[in-house]
């Protein structure tokens, strides 16, 4: 492992459901593919073929801006996230002669929404390659946050030739929730829970884990966005897909993996984040031991073979939306040093 590296900082997890709140005047509603919430930047469709079934993958594809340096990196949003919620480090690293590519995954924000699909990391990581190979990119530096960062971990494990290098920034995964005393649930139960949730919900939720406490109004945005899709038509499909997806995270741990990684990796924690799926089903005693990113990130960073670790001691689960400048430094400083 290279040298810690230690950032102090300013923002803690469980992921929420999702689902509707008393739609009002001022409140957004969304389409089910999330059409109405306008993406920073102009997005592509990518048609393809899974599991005997037509789908759409929706993406942005950045240039770099002023002089390109011939790289590209890849973004994979989180479970509550979309690739919209990039929209500052995109910016970030377009400025600094970056090709961008950001996708919406199969089952997310404003790609296909299959009612029947076999959700696997396997399967998305497959997607993404395939959309990667339209765009005739053949190799790439790989980024996920949060659940994004369990996909991007297979996506490198399977696709090692094609990966230049692995950013994980604050993944889920890097402990086995079922193995630590997690009780699993249906996928009907995610369902049903799934429709109860609210704007309000999301945004306490987001308050405690993403933000470590904290809230600026520039975060609104991003609850809505995700609260606009269960106002409206589009509530159960996307409740269902939500639901398809938490099963795929709780049954399918990365963390036994790590030490499989053949590609230099960065991993980002923000200390405070505390996210562990499944964690309000699970006995008090099991609760205590669940999401304690401080103690899980040096742990999981000592089993990859080529890793540095950068930890912000007082943010949370979205330390790129919540500090942005610092966390970027810290980014492109790393990123550079490939160059």
């Amino acid at each position: 492992m290279r040298p810690l590296l230690l950032v102090p900082l300013l923002a803690s997890l469980a992921l929420p459901a999702m689902a509707a709140d008393s739609t009002t005047d001022e409140a957004p509603v969304y389409g089910p593919r999330l059409e109405g919430f306008e993406y920073p930047w102009p997005l592509h469709r990518f048609e393809l073929t899974s599991q005997q079934q037509s789908l759409e993958m929706m993406y942005m594809d950045v240039a770099p801006q002023g002089e390109a340096n011939g790289e590209t990196v890849v973004l994979m949003h989180g479970k509550n996230f979309c690739a919209a919620t990039w929209e500052s480090t995109i910016k970030a690293l377009t400025q600094k002669g970056y090709r961008v590519v950001a996708p919406d995954q199969i089952g997310f924000c404003k790609s296909s929404k299959p009612q029947h699909y076999q959700y696997s990391l396997h399967q998305l990581a497959a997607n993404t390659s395939a959309l990667l190979s339209h765009l005739d990119i053949d190799n790439a530096t790989i980024m996920g946050h949060s659940m994004g960062g369990m996909l991007a971990t297979r996506y490198a494990l399977m696709y090692p030739e094609a990966t230049h290098q692995l950013v994980l920034v604050d993944p889920i995964g890097l402990e086995d929730w079922k193995a630590k005393g997690v009780p699993w649930q249906s996928v009907d139960d995610w369902y049903e829970s799934g429709k109860k949730a609210s704007a309000e919900k999301m945004r306490a939720y987001q308050k405690e884990t993403y933000y470590a406490g904290q809230w600026q109004p520039e975060y609104d945005r991003w609850v809505e966005m995700q609260a606009g899709m269960y106002r409206g038509e589009g509530r159960d499909i996307n409740a269902w897909s939500q639901a398809l997806t938490y099963d795929m995270v709780f049954t399918q741990p990365i963390v036994y993996e790590f030490g499989d990684l053949e590609v230099p990796t960065l991993l980002i924690v923000g200390d405070k984040d505390n996210t562990a799926v499944g964690k309000a089903l699970a006995p008090g005693e099991v609760q205590k031991t669940l999401g304690h990113y401080d103690e899980l990130g040096p742990k999981i960073a000592e089993r990859i073979p080529e890793s540095t670790y950068v930890h912000f001691e007082n943010l949370g689960h979205s330390p790129q939306v919540q500090a942005p400048e610092r966390f970027h430094d810290a980014l492109l400083e790393w990123l550079g040093r490939s160059q």
